[in-house]
């Protein structure tokens, strides 16, 4: 069981399933003024923007995204299946873990962040970090 301690929350913005990244991004900009910090998963199909090669407009809102202290992020499952390629990545784009699979002791219990992750990538507060994994499952 995860700590019960109440940690700020960092809210967490999904593009894809129904949301276009521009839209998820303009929404979580115009959600965390003054340089809040947060997350913004893109799923496929809209993984253009995190890429290295996005073009023009992809590029302008993912730069504007990073400028107002998002973290932008995209599902490791999402790579090992080979909807993203690992080396097409922006710079600072971080690939995320789901959940392990049951019996697995890749997570010890009691632990929130995989060996080899940086936690100051990824949300501090749990309700964010469990959405994320479960949507990277």
């Amino acid at each position: 069981m995860w700590p019960r301690r109440q940690l700020r929350k960092a809210p967490l913005h999904v593009a894809g399933a129904g949301f276009s990244f521009q839209s998820a991004a303009e929404r979580a900009r115009s959600q965390n003024p003054g340089g809040r910090r947060f997350f913004l998963l893109a799923l496929p199909p809209e993984t253009a923007a995190p890429l290295a090669s996005a073009g023009g407009l992809r590029v302008g809102l993912r730069n504007r995204v990073v400028a107002a202290n998002g973290m932008l992020l995209v599902c490791r499952r999402d790579i090992d299946n080979g909807k993203i390629r690992v080396a097409a990545l922006a710079p600072g784009v971080v690939a995320v873990r789901g959940w392990p699979p049951a019996g697995s002791n890749e997570l010890a219990q009691g632990q929130r962040y995989f060996t080899g992750e940086n936690p100051a990538k990824l949300p501090a507060a749990n309700e964010a970090l469990r959405q994320l994994r479960s949507t990277c499952s």
